[in-house]
């Protein structure tokens, strides 16, 4: 269950740039964890960790830089 919400978050993240801006903001694992559960997420950091892990690099950088995943179509030269 918790790591469905993780999974939840993430997937939050991705759709509100706000709150997008408040977790880059956040500087360590700690504050990401105490912004989440401002949110009403409840998970760990391991758990945070161990999605974050299953994810293709195409996802983290969508929550990261949400432009990236639009780009794919873009042949390089």
């Amino acid at each position: 269950m918790r790591q469905q919400k993780t999974a939840q978050l993430l997937e939050a993240v991705k759709e509100d740039q706000a709150l997008q801006a408040r977790f880059k903001a956040s500087d360590n694992p700690e504050a990401f964890i105490k912004i989440a559960q401002e949110c009403g997420y409840d998970f760990t950091i391991e758990e945070l960790e161990d999605e974050i892990s299953q994810l293709s690099d195409e996802e983290l950088a969508a929550i990261i830089n949400p432009g990236w995943g639009n780009r794919r179509h873009i042949n390089p030269r």
